[in-house]
């Protein structure tokens, strides 16, 4: 496991894109246009909350979180997508990147007047991150989705989620 110490996250700014797009052409070697999509994404906020990882001056992953359904009382989030870079994959970088910004999130929804209520995950239903998910956020397979977009994928869903 990286050291906690070691990992810096923060909120995803254009100055990142570059590295973070890196990180998700390696991760996410089905997708296309790394950069488009990460920069679509940062520019959805406040839809769209985006952090990255970084070990010492190097972009190690990213989250993407996005509310569901329109600004509500009670918020959906989901985790749209995370990615660590495969030299750092097996070293809780996933946790530590779920673990530093969801409750961040929450205060960002407070400020919306808003208050966390579920987070959705969909994943492919082979994703060993199913695990994370799980063990992190107390996430659930709900349902399952054949051949969605390059294998089956399941919809996890925590509920009644404490932050």
């Amino acid at each position: 496991m990286q050291s906690e110490r070691d990992v810096s996250v923060k909120e995803m700014q254009e100055v990142d894109l570059e590295a973070a797009a890196e990180v998700h052409r390696l991760a996410f070697i089905r997708q296309q246009h790394s950069l488009e999509w990460l920069e679509s994404n940062l520019k959805a906020t406040p839809k769209i909350f985006c952090y990255v990882a970084y070990a010492n001056e190097f972009c190690i992953g990213y989250i993407i979180w996005s509310q569901k359904a329109g600004f509500r009382p009670s918020a959906v989030i989901e985790l749209e997508q995370i990615a660590v870079s495969p030299s750092f994959q097996g070293r809780g970088i996933g946790k530590i990147l779920i673990t530093r910004t969801l409750p961040e999130v929450a205060v960002k929804l407070r400020g919306q007047g808003s208050v966390l209520k579920h987070i959705m995950v969909t994943t492919r239903a082979d994703n060993h991150a199913q695990r994370l998910y799980r063990n992190v956020l107390g996430a659930e397979v709900e349902a399952t989705l054949s051949n969605l977009y390059s294998a089956d994928e399941v919809i996890m869903v925590a509920r009644n989620v404490k932050t």
